[in-house]
């Protein structure tokens, strides 16, 4: 089987654990995620605005929009990496690629802390995402430019225990669930 039949076939099992996980979540899922910006104040923070049944990080993303700036990804073209527009609970926003809503008025800042939507994760802090490569691209962009952290959020349910990976795939440096923190264990699966 190749690596694109492989992945495609996590993706769908992902998505059926993230649609349940969705369903049977707690209004706080969030919490931990507010915990770990809160020891991040000041740094320009990335976000996400979920779609369909990914985790919600807005709330987490709020509180620390009192601390310093906040923003969200913005896909401007394929194969290109993300550019990242200021963002506040009242920014007006529009509908963007893939039914992610974007600012309506950009104005681009560059993260120092992302959070990462994934459709699955391990515990040595590999993600699987959509298949358009936009986090990877980034994530080494910017880390050619010096020191990111890259936090996957997702739903506990979304961990699997092997991963079909890339040499291209990013790894993440802490991923936070409804149920608490993982730090990845420092041996990557390569």
């Amino acid at each position: 089987m190749t690596i694109e039949a492989l992945k495609d076939a996590a993706r769908k099992a992902a998505l059926v654990r993230r649609k349940a996980a969705f369903t049977a979540a707690p209004p706080d899922a969030w919490a931990a995620l507010a915990e770990v910006l809160g020891r991040h104040r000041g740094a320009c923070v990335s976000g996400f605005l979920p779609i369909r049944t990914e985790i919600d990080p807005r709330p987490a993303m709020a509180r620390a929009a009192r601390h310093g700036p906040v923003c969200v990804p913005v896909i401007e073209g394929r194969g290109l990496p993300l550019r990242f527009a200021h963002w506040t609970p009242d920014t007006p926003l529009v509908a963007g690629p893939f039914g992610a809503e974007i600012p309506a008025d950009p104005d681009y800042v560059e993260p120092d802390v992302l959070i990462v939507p994934l459709l699955a994760f391990d515990r040595a802090g590999n993600r699987l995402g959509y298949g358009g490569g936009y986090y990877d691209r980034t994530l080494a962009e910017l880390r050619a430019r010096g020191p990111r952290t890259a936090i996957g959020f997702a739903f506990a349910a979304q961990e699997t225990a092997d991963l079909p990976l890339e040499p291209t795939d990013q790894p993440l440096d802490m991923i936070v669930t409804e149920a608490g923190i993982l730090t990845p264990q420092p041996l990557r699966h390569r």
